[in-house]
């Protein structure tokens, strides 16, 4: 469908729809029923001085909130809330002072949550325009993963060409967006952990070292290949796993973690499991990292949606590299609302390949 016809389409939507509009709806953690597919009357959109509303297009799932349904995600707003961190749509109404968007602009947007509904209104600061040739998929599946993959990787890692860098998860939405921003520098070698079935998409997106973490220990084949280890690990597991991390760091290395993925074990919360990773989260001290000559940073995208300059800074070069063609994202799955729970099982059980979305309308192929 072409960009034109998706305009139109939406706007007469947003004049015609007087029904109802849809959105998810938390309304407790840890079991599946809590996951509520609401309706709210239809009402003219009406945002308020620097705000603009949407009609959406596509969402983005991502572990954080697949954490926040199991009531282990520190972000999480008070109960009932709407869950989703970014999506895409088409801008349906324009709030005061708003000179850079206008009615019918195909935008991306990274909000702290509320994405997962037909309709939203959120600032235009939180909003990008979206390149001409990019699906609505596609901007759904681009802010979240490739913000956290190029900070990890540029602003904390300061990768060069020469460099070694393990990525964890690396089938999934960062891990994947890792490996194409990796090719872009010049001779990097990449090890990554994934199943093995997943190996060969992976080579694709152009992972030097695919280790299936089931069957082979990750730190000895890295070390049979790299006796000195690597210059940065992408750390999202925590627990056990920051300390293997930080020991498979070469001189002047540096290990970044952002996440804790090791506190989900399955689809409701493990008291066991949370405990057992919290007991062994890494602790290192200045001294120590002063004698090693090795660095330890965290980063939480969640904690930089205020840092608007510098969020503007990353995606216009994220979107410059997809223009370029050096970043496209892989898309694993296509989820209608209806289906929301089935959607966050392929991410729980870590079936996926590259990024699950979610879409207000019909189901799509996957």
């Amino acid at each position: 469908m072409s960009a034109e016809r998706e305009v139109a389409e939406v706007a007469t939507e947003a004049v015609g729809d007087a029904h109802q509009l849809r959105s998810l709806v938390l309304t407790g953690f840890g079991c599946h029923d809590k996951m509520k597919l609401k309706s709210r009357p239809a009402a003219p959109p009406a945002p308020g001085p620097g705000q603009l509303t949407l009609r959406v297009r596509a969402c983005g799932l991502n572990f954080a909130d697949v954490m926040a349904q199991q009531g282990i995600y520190d972000r999480t707003p008070p109960l009932p809330y709407t869950p989703g961190m970014e999506g895409a749509g088409v801008v349906v109404a324009v709030g005061e002072g708003v000179n850079d968007r206008k009615v019918g602009d195909r935008v991306m947007v990274l909000i702290p949550s509320g994405m997962w509904q037909e309709e939203v209104t959120v600032l235009s600061t939180q909003t990008f325009l979206m390149p001409e040739s990019m699906t609505f998929e596609e901007a759904a599946a681009l802010l979240v993963n490739y913000i956290t993959a190029y900070m990890v990787l540029f602003d904390f890692g300061n990768l060069r060409p020469g460099h070694s860098v393990l990525v964890h998860m690396a089938a999934g939405g960062v891990g994947i967006a890792a490996l194409q921003l990796c090719r872009t520098v010049e001779n990097v070698t990449v090890f990554g952990t994934a199943s093995a079935r997943k190996h060969e998409m992976l080579k694709e997106n152009g992972i030097t070292h695919p280790i299936d973490y089931h069957t082979t220990d990750y730190v000895d084949e890295i070390k049979k290949i790299s006796p000195k280890g690597v210059d940065i690990v992408m750390d999202p597991l925590g627990g056990a796993d920051t300390a293997k991390g930080y020991n498979l760091l070469k001189p002047m290395g540096k290990l970044i973690s952002y996440g804790m993925a090791n506190l989900m074990t399955g689809p409701k919360r493990n008291l066991m499991a949370l405990a057992r990773t919290w007991w062994n989260q890494f602790s290192v001290s200045a001294l120590q990292l002063l004698q090693a000559n090795r660095a330890v940073c965290g980063f939480h995208l969640g904690y930089l949606h205020d840092e608007v300059e510098l969020i503007d800074g990353v995606v216009t070069r994220l979107v410059a590299l997809y223009n370029q063609g050096h970043i496209k994202p892989h898309i694993d799955s296509v989820w209608p609302f209806e289906k929301v729970m089935d959607a966050m099982r392929q991410m729980q059980e870590k079936k996926n390949v590259g990024k699950v979305l979610l879409v207000p309308g019909p189901e799509k192929e996957n």
